[in-house]
């Protein structure tokens, strides 16, 4: 979104601290003085000074709340300074970053210019994410209409307890404990149609996640039908030796990493080596946290 025009005076320092503070409570549903200083390195005066300013510029957005100590977004809450759309926010969240970057094309940082494949976007509409987000940071449930490739009657609601966000480089999804099947799952984010966080507490907790806080160690190699000089090639693009490529993964993620390098994950190795280039050295350790991904 365009800045207004009535603040375009603002300094960018002062516009990127604005920025965090809409972001910040639009999505987490809460920002404090404490996170606007903590993410800028600030004092607590400066942040309460950034706090009070935004209130001048956008006095319906923010209501503070003697419970939180901090500022919620209004019902009437409406961005300024920054494009709140999943698209521009979840990659930034990937990379902790305080404040939306812009792109300036004529003034390259690093005197290159960089591209990324133009895959299809999959993610929920803005409002949908925010109650995610805010379910997960403050620890509650989330009640959520999902469409599901499965069978499941998807006009159903279901009760989710949600802890983490995981981007596979193809879409995003939310690790989260799942009243109905009892046990920790993955949801896909362009999938959830609704959602509403209620003011139940979360029972679960992340440290309850055996798939999620145990790591194992994945053991790849170049598939047995590339040639000798392909197999080296790969070792190289690897920077691996002994014709293993070896590195921990969360359990949980075990099939994304394997779907994402293009795995051959048949017993037999039977897939074309050309576009399925590696395979599973331990396969008998890994498949039974990863059971879809194999053939």
């Amino acid at each position: 979104m365009a800045v207004d025009q009535s603040v375009n005076g603002i300094k960018r320092a002062t516009q990127q601290r604005l920025q965090y503070i809409e972001l910040m409570a639009y999505y987490t549903g809460v920002v404090t003085r404490s996170d606007v200083a903590k993410a800028f390195g600030i004092s607590d005066a400066a942040a309460t000074k950034d706090l009070k300013f935004y209130g001048q510029i956008a006095p319906d957005n923010l209501l503070y709340k003697h419970n939180v100590f901090g500022f919620v977004p209004s019902k009437q809450f409406s961005e300024i300074f920054t494009d709140l759309e999943p698209r521009h926010v979840l990659p930034m969240m990937a990379a902790n970053l305080p404040f939306l970057g812009e792109r300036v094309e004529q003034n390259l940082l690093y005197g290159i210019h960089t591209e990324q494949l133009p895959l299809p976007q999959r993610l929920p509409a803005k409002e949908i994410l925010a109650q995610i987000i805010r379910a997960s940071k403050q620890k509650t449930k989330l009640r959520i209409i999902y469409s599901s490739l499965s069978d499941r009657d998807n006009s159903a609601a279901r009760i989710i307890e949600p802890h983490s966000l995981i981007n596979t480089g193809l879409r995003w999804h939310v690790r989260a404990y799942c009243e109905d099947s009892f046990d920790f799952r993955d949801f896909v984010l362009s999938r959830v149609q609704e959602a509403q966080q209620l003011s139940d507490a979360a029972e679960s907790n992340p440290e309850y996640d055996d798939d999620w806080m145990e790591l194992i160690n994945l053991q790849l190699s170049p598939h047995p039908q590339l040639s000798d000089k392909k197999r080296k090639i790969l070792m190289t693009d690897y920077a691996a030796s002994n014709d293993v490529i070896e590195f921990t993964v969360r359990r949980a993620l075990l099939g994304y990493v394997l779907q994402r390098l293009s795995v051959d994950t048949t017993e037999d190795h039977s897939l074309n080596p050309n576009a399925y280039q590696l395979v599973v050295m331990n396969r008998e350790e890994i498949e039974p946290f990863a059971g879809w991904a194999f053939l």
